[in-house]
């Protein structure tokens, strides 16, 4: 990133105007697990250690397993000054060529508005009641399932609605499955989404659409979760999908 998107004068600017700047390694805090042995001893070796639990450490662990994808080998984190994740931006997700500083810019913007880029989460309200996600899910390298998951806030609807969410998937060769959830539930990653936890679901094939709709009494929190064929892909493949969703009020 340093050659890249951090080389531009207009980052740079904004970054030193706005922002106090470090970086830690993951291995450090121990998300390499292969590496996890090595630090350890050369801690030991050094008479020191990396205290995982203070607070700027605990913020980006908890920025690990936070938004639509877990693993990336560099994440850039906006973290407010009392630790709470304010966005999240993922270096395999930054967009190529032209627009990349400007998306990177776009994401510092909307981190220090509050808009929590990165994080997973969709707000609709009656004043903007619908919200287009484009992302990627992925098959399971071990496991059933290895979700993108989108939080979608719509409790600004009291007295509830109908939630569609009109999917479209990309062209790559993984199939996907999509579950809507309420928030309390976890889309579990060694098991099969139980029945009764399902809202509504759907299974594509690439270059294909459907619509999931749900009708929901109050305003309320959901999941929706997104991930590759562990039965008809190979593990590992990735597919964009596109995800219009929105809200229309009872």
């Amino acid at each position: 990133m340093r050659a890249g998107v951090l080389s531009k004068n207009s980052i740079i600017e904004l970054l030193n105007a706005h922002f106090i700047n470090t970086w830690v390694f993951n291995a450090d805090l121990g998300r390499s697990y292969s590496l996890k042995e090595p630090i350890a001893n050369r801690y030991k070796s050094e008479g020191k250690s990396f205290d995982t639990t203070n607070p700027l450490a605990q913020a980006i662990i908890k920025g690990w397993k936070t938004g639509s994808k877990k693993g990336s080998p560099v994440d850039s984190f906006v973290i407010s000054p009392e630790f709470e994740l304010m966005g999240k931006q993922q270096i395999h997700k930054l967009e190529r060529g032209i627009n990349q500083e400007k998306a990177y810019y776009k994401f510092l913007k909307n981190a220090l508005a509050g808009k929590e880029p990165g994080l997973g989460n969709i707000v609709l309200s009656k004043e903007k009641p619908s919200h287009i996600v484009l992302d990627v899910f992925k098959t399971p390298v071990t496991g059933y399932a290895d979700f993108t998951v989108i939080v979608i806030d719509a409790t600004a609807f009291e007295n509830g609605g109908t939630l569609t969410i009109e999917i479209e998937t990309g062209r790559s060769d993984a199939e996907g499955y999509f579950y809507l959830v309420d928030e309390d539930d976890d889309l579990p990653t060694t098991e099969f989404v139980t029945k009764d936890m399902v809202l509504a679901r759907a299974w594509l094939e690439p270059e294909e659409a459907t619509q999931l709709e749900y009708t929901f009494a109050r305003g309320q929190l959901f999941k929706f979760g997104a991930t590759g064929c562990n039965f008809s892909n190979e593990k590992g493949n990735t597919n964009a999908f596109k995800a219009s969703i929105s809200v229309a009020e009872n």
